[in-house]
C-alpha cells in the first residue's frame, strides 16, 4: 500500500457523512465522498417538505469536512477485487478502503396500483413531487396515509394540522414500536388532529386507484392524494457486485462492520446487516455505525484490532405536528419501555434531537474523533442473538428517526 491511504464513501447520508468525516482524523488519509446529489438531505424532516413546513435540504458545506471530495455521480458496480468503484457518468473510483453506506428507499409493496397513483415519501425527489400534489388538491380533499410507523404518523400528523382530511391505515397497529403507553397517546394526539385512524384485521392495502384506496375487508376510503410510506428497501448495489446480503440486500459483515467477503470493504447504516442482524433503520444508528466503521478502517491503518459494534439504543422519537410529539424511551437493546415523553416536551425534545444530527455532524467535520461512541459492547439482546438466541432478541428493523 502507497504512504496515503485512499478511502471511498459510497452515500452521502448519515452514516456516510459521519464515516467521511471521522476519516480525516489522519492526514494521510484521501477520503471522497459519493452521492447522487450535491446537497445533505436531512430524512427525517421529508414530511415537512411535503406539509411545507419545512426544508430537509443542508448544504454539504455545513456538515462535511472540508478535506472531503465530493463526488456528485451514482455507484453503479463495486468490482472488489480491483478496487474500484464504477460509476454512472463512465469514470471510476480506485480505492484502499470502501465504505458502503447507501441508505435505504422506499420499497415496492406490489398492491395493485400503489406505482400508478400512490406517492412515497421515503426520499427527497419523492417529497418534491408529493408537494405539489398536495397544494394542486383543495384543503377539503381526502388524502390517505398507508403505513403507521413514524414516517406515516408524522406525515398523517403534518397534514392534519395544516388542517386536511387525513385517514391513517395502519395495516395492523398503530406505531409497532411504540409501548402500549405511548401508543395510546399517540392515539390521542391524531385523534385530537382530526385524524382517523384504521389498524386491525382487515385494514390492509388491497389496490390504490386515482380516487380511493380499497381495503381487505372490503372497505373503499375515498382519496384524491395517497402517501405510501409502508415499507423501505435498501439499493441493490452490493448485491449487483457480487458481494453476499441479506435477504433484504443489506451487505453482511461482521461485528467489526467489515464485509464477509472482503476485508477492504466495510459497510455502515441502513444498508448494513452486521452478523447478519440487522440494527433499526434510523440515524440513530447509522451515525454511530458511519462512525464505527471508520474507526476499523483506521484501525486497519494503524496495524490495531478494530473494535466490535457497540450500539446502544435510546428510544425513538415521532412529532405529531409541529408544537407536540413524543419520545419513546427504551432499553438500550431498542425495546420500548412504558416511559414516555409527549405533548409539547415532547415536541420540544424531538426538535432538539432533530437540530442535534446535522450539529452533530457539523462537529466530527470541524473537529474528527469528537463524536463519541458506546464503550460498552452491544446489549443484553444482541450479545444472546449472536450467541445463538436470534428468535429471543432483536426488534424488526423500521425506517425512523
Amino acid at each position: 500500500m502507497s504512504e496515503n491511504t485512499e478511502v471511498v464513501v459510497v452515500g452521502g447520508g448519515y452514516a456516510g457523512v459521519m464515516a467521511a468525516n471521522r476519516l480525516t482524523r489522519r492526514g494521510d488519509v484521501t477520503v471522497r465522498l459519493v452521492n447522487p446529489r450535491a446537497s445533505f438531505v436531512h430524512r427525517v424532516r421529508l414530511h415537512q417538505l411535503a406539509g411545507g413546513t419545512g426544508d430537509p435540504v443542508v448544504a454539504y458545506r455545513e456538515v462535511l469536512a472540508g478535506s472531503v471530495e465530493l463526488v456528485v455521480d451514482s455507484a453503479v458496480r463495486i468490482d472488489a477485487p480491483r478496487r474500484r468503484v464504477e460509476l454512472a457518468s463512465g469514470g471510476t473510483l480506485t480505492y484502499d478502503y470502501l465504505v458502503y453506506a447507501v441508505g435505504s428507499g422506499s420499497a415496492d409493496p406490489g398492491v395493485p396500483g400503489v406505482a400508478e397513483h400512490a406517492y412515497p415519501i421515503a426520499g427527497l425527489e419523492e417529497a418534491q413531487r408529493l408537494r405539489p400534489v398536495l397544494d394542486a388538491e383543495p384543503s377539503t380533499a381526502p388524502v390517505t396515509v398507508v403505513g403507521a410507523g413514524p414516517t406515516g404518523i408524522e406525515t398523517a400528523a403534518e397534514l392534519a394540522e395544516l388542517g386536511r382530511p387525513v385517514t391513517l391505515v395502519c395495516g395492523r397497529v398503530l406505531g409497532p414500536y411504540l409501548h402500549p403507553r405511548g401508543r395510546r397517546a399517540v392515539a390521542g394526539r391524531l385523534a385530537e388532529l382530526g385524524v382517523r385512524v384504521l389498524d386491525g384485521p382487515g385494514a390492509q392495502v388491497t389496490e390504490v386507484t386515482a380516487e380511493a384506496v380499497r381495503l381487505a375487508d372490503g372497505r373503499e376510503l375515498p382519496s384524491r392524494v395517497t402517501v405510501w410510506t409502508a415499507g423501505f428497501a435498501v439499493p441493490d448495489l452490493a448485491r449487483r457486485s457480487g458481494l453476499r446480503t441479506d435477504a433484504l440486500g443489506r451487505l453482511l459483515t461482521d461485528e467489526t462492520l467489515t464485509c464477509v467477503d472482503d476485508a477492504r470493504v466495510l459497510a455502515a447504516g441502513d444498508s448494513a446487516a452486521p452478523s447478519g442482524l440487522p440494527l433499526r433503520m434510523s440515524c440513530q444508528a447509522a451515525m454511530p455505525l458511519g462512525a464505527r466503521a471508520a474507526d476499523t478502517v483506521l484501525a486497519r491503518i494503524e496495524g490495531e484490532r478494530p473494535a466490535p459494534l457497540n450500539q446502544v439504543f435510546a428510544g425513538q422519537c415521532i412529532s405529531l405536528g409541529r408544537r407536540t410529539g413524543i419520545f419513546q424511551f427504551s432499553h438500550r437493546s431498542d425495546v420500548a419501555v412504558g416511559v414516555h415523553l409527549d405533548g409539547r416536551p415532547g415536541g420540544r425534545l424531538k426538535e432538539l434531537v432533530c437540530d442535534s444530527v446535522v450539529k452533530q455532524l457539523s462537529g466530527e467535520a470541524a473537529k474528527p474523533g469528537s463524536y463519541k461512541l458506546h464503550r460498552v459492547p452491544g446489549g443484553p439482546a444482541r450479545r444472546k442473538a449472536l450467541r445463538g438466541g436470534q428468535d429471543t432478541a432483536l426488534p424488526a428493523a423500521e425506517p425512523a428517526a
